[in-house]
């Protein structure tokens, strides 16, 4: 067989390989998009329900929408229909516009509300009140509101349904026209509370998307109709929708200027999709290990994993710029191996860090870097050298490239540079006026002013909850908990009075405790009792004798029933309300109570001491932030580890500690005047800065591993400087875009590791040691 063959029989055989692969990992791998997998780890109660609730919590839940476009009659209409839509997609468990809902309880269910309503708690049952309630009946049926009543009046003469209906309502309802609710600018208003996690982007784009189709239906032939869509959900999805519409730009741009990059290295279109396989080799095997260990893969770990591997393309790079005149490509690759082996090695360790974390993403993203660096860089040594073309050109004849290596060479390196330039590094640090960290988890995807303003301004007017705060109420059941909920409502109610609080709902508003129910239950008169009192309080009332038999009955009937538990109440449409605000924790329950309007968090202090901590508010943003930090000191904790193994590493393979010293301190010092920069401008550190920096040190180390190295003759120091300029050049291209990005995100991997790769190229020359070959032309 000859040489030309064997390589097509092995090219072959590589791509068969990776298209196996690509196979098993599409058929098995499934992609998640719950950003909670890159959320440390709880370690406390508290923390636990914080990671909770910023997915399955009732406030994160929540979605505003708004209809404008229309005259008031008109708004209204399309309200009622809308919300119709709503309550019948399954995407929602809760929609609601302020109009009376008759089905809100069970028709089964429909004699509890006797037990549920707190009508007769002070005043009986008895002959007055039922006189009153009549008298008022007969005046309502005069009123617009006729056509309403009339089919209630038989069953339930005194509202107890509609009574009920405001309960339930929110605390701070908005204002009622029409029958529905309006805000002051005249838009109508709904709630809608997702089934999905609000911290799920695609399931929140699904609901959106239902949202959309069901107010196109809604709206008719109205086409000036407009809704405004807001909440933790949209944002959720804005903010993915965001970030994966700019990657996506950016890398096109990025990608075209690679291929033009490689093209103009190596004049070559074979060279160019050759050099691709152990990149592609690396990606697949990153998330086929993810597929194997894992099962699921995060969105973001895929975007990451692929931005890590950039280290992964400096392998190829090395081995085509460095090939020899007169030598094969296995021949070559064999004196870059103990360098490449040392790169590869040293990088994957500093990944390892990640992998400590705890954090599932994060964990992740370690086992696709590690695995794709291996894989690519060991398909650079063993397959790469033995599919390319025998016939190449010599990087070290292109033209101007001695002449820059010499001017490299005389550059002067004075002693005092790296000392001037810590100096400088550690005034520009102590200089910053912003914190160091990151805490604000908020702060990392923003979501822009005009679309937070508008949320606040919808929030307001609809009377829905805070998602910062939440009361909890905790017990050893959820009858303990119902029961601490009713005793402590009268201080809460004490505390809106003082404007410490807008509002406040606890889990008794919809469900009382068993005593309370129980109570009104046996005070309930019996059927003959009741009888008597509705003859003699109707005697005078123009109601036909006989009407108000089903209520008699209803009546009876909640006397003997047994009384109401969370689990029956959750059959009600209204039950997934009280569902997710009573959550049973190990072998206790928690009461998830509601906050409207926040002004003085420290007022609820006094009743977290009464009651020793059993009700207590939980400010999620306090509790995300110390979450944050106490994570990040973790990984903090496994980076030094790495750092002592990176620099081990690096002794063992040079085992000369003045080489050594040569490869680890410009990269030392690079990453010491990176972290400068961005705190001179003001920039808090997050842990996408630690990614960045991990990864603009793996490229570091690179660029001063070969600088170091030990080149024969002046032509093998062209072909350092080439293979170098063309991966400083082909990363600029990558993360120089991202730092323009007008995402958090992106601008910080973008900037950090654009800024590591400037400062390591020019401190890896300024510091490399002087005296080696310089070219005669």
């Amino acid at each position: 067989m000859t040489a030309a063959m064997r390589r097509l029989v092995l090219l072959v055989g590589w791509i068969g390989v990776l298209a196996v692969v690509t196979a098993y990992t599409v058929h098995t791998l499934k992609l998640s998009t719950d950003l909670r997998s890159f959320m440390p780890p709880a370690q406390t109660a508290d923390q636990k329900l914080l990671m909770e609730q910023i997915g399955e919590g009732p406030g994160s839940r929540l979605l505003l929408l708004a209809i404008s476009g229309a005259d008031e009659a008109r708004l209204a209409e399309i309200s009622r229909s809308f919300v119709a839509a709503l309550r019948a997609d399954p995407h929602f468990s809760q929609a609601i516009n302020g109009e009376f809902d008759a089905g809100m309880l069970d028709e089964r269910l429909l004699p509890y509300r006797y037990l549920l309503s707190s009508s007769f708690d002070e005043a009986p049952l008895d002959e007055s009140v039922l006189a009153d309630e009549l008298s008022q009946r007969v005046e309502d049926l005069g009123s617009p509101a006729a056509t309403l009543l009339k089919p209630l009046l038989p069953r339930d003469p005194t509202l107890e349904i509609m009574k009920l209906a405001e309960r339930w309502s929110p605390p701070k309802a908005p204002l009622v026209r029409d029958g529905v609710w309006f805000s002051p600018e005249g838009e109508a208003l709904l709630l809608v509370q997702t089934r999905a996690a609000g911290f799920d982007p695609a399931a929140q784009g699904e609901a959106i998307d239902a949202i959309h189709a069901a107010f196109d239906a809604s709206r008719g032939a109205q086409a000036d109709a407009s809704l405004v869509i807001s909440g933790p959900g949209y944002f959720t999805v804005l903010v993915n929708a965001s970030t994966r519409g700019e990657s996506e730009w950016l890398g096109r741009i990025s990608t075209v200027g690679f291929i033009v990059l490689l093209l103009l290295a190596y004049r070559s279109v074979a060279v160019l999709g050759l050099a691709a396989l152990p990149i592609a080799s690396g990606a697949l095997a990153g998330v086929a290990a993810i597929a194997a260990v894992f099962g699921t893969m995060h969105g973001i770990t895929l975007a990451f994993g692929f931005t890590l591997l950039g280290v992964a393309q400096e392998y190829p790079i090395r081995l085509l710029s460095h090939r020899r005149a007169g030598e094969t490509a296995l021949e070559s690759v064999r004196g870059l191996w103990p360098l490449l082996l040392t790169a590869i090695a040293s990088a994957c360790i500093a990944y390892l860090a990640f992998f400590a974390s705890g954090v599932t993403g994060l964990m992740q993203l370690a086992v696709f870097t590690i695995s794709g660096l291996l894989v690519a860089g060991f398909s650079t040594r063993y397959l790469l050298p033995r599919v390319l073309p025998a016939k190449f050109r010599d990087a070290a004849d292109t033209p101007g490239l001695g002449a820059v290596w010499n001017w490299l060479e005389s550059l002067p390196r004075p002693r005092w540079l790296p000392p001037l330039l810590l100096a400088i590094a550690a005034l520009m640090l102590g200089s910053a006026s912003t914190p160091f960290w990151q805490n604000d988890l908020a702060a990392l995807t923003p979501v822009p002013q005009d679309l937070m303003k508008r949320e606040g301004r919808l929030r307001a007017a609809l009377g829905a909850p805070d998602v910062r705060y939440l009361l909890i109420v905790e017990a050893a059941d959820a009858e303990g908990v119902l029961e601490l909920s009713e005793k402590v409502s009268p201080r809460i109610d004490a505390l809106v009075a003082q404007g410490a609080v807008g509002a406040a709902e606890l889990p008794s508003r919809y469900l009382p405790s068993l005593a309370t129910q129980r109570a009104r239950q046996s005070r309930l008169p019996d059927r003959a009792a009741l009888e008597t009192m509705l003859a003699s309080a109707s005697a005078d009332l123009p109601f036909r004798q006989g009407l108000f038999a089903p209520f008699v009955d209803d009546v009876e009937t909640a006397r003997s029933l047994e009384p109401l538990t969370p689990a029956r109440f959750a059959s009600s449409p209204i039950g997934a309300r009280i569902e997710a605000m009573l959550v049973k924790r190990g072998d206790h329950w928690l009461g998830l109570g509601t906050i409207i309007g926040m002004q003085d968090p420290a007022a609820f202090d006094a009743l977290a001491t009464e009651t020793n901590d059993a009700v207590r508010l939980l400010d999620l943003k306090g509790a995300s932030e110390s979450l944050v930090a106490a994570y990040r000191e973790r990984i903090l904790r496994a980076f030094g580890i790495a750092i002592v193994l990176l620099v081990a590493t690096v002794f063992i393979a040079f085992r000369d500690l003045h080489r050594a010293w040569h490869v680890l301190a410009p990269m030392t010092l690079a990453t010491i005047l990176v972290l400068a920069v961005l705190r001179f401008g003001g920039t808090s550190l997050s842990l996408f800065h630690l990614v960045a920096l991990t990864l603009a040190a793996g490229l570091g180390l690179h660029y001063a591993l070969f600088f170091e190295r030990t080149t024969p003759d002046a032509a093998e120091a062209r072909r350092t400087l080439h293979a170098t300029l063309v991966c400083v050049i082909s990363a600029l291209l990558v993360f120089a875009l991202l730092a323009w990005s007008s995402l958090p995100v992106l601008r910080a991997i973008g900037l950090t590791v654009s800024l590591g790769v400037g400062f390591h190229f020019c401190l890896s020359i300024l510091m490399a040691r002087k005296g080696r070959a310089r070219d005669a032309g």
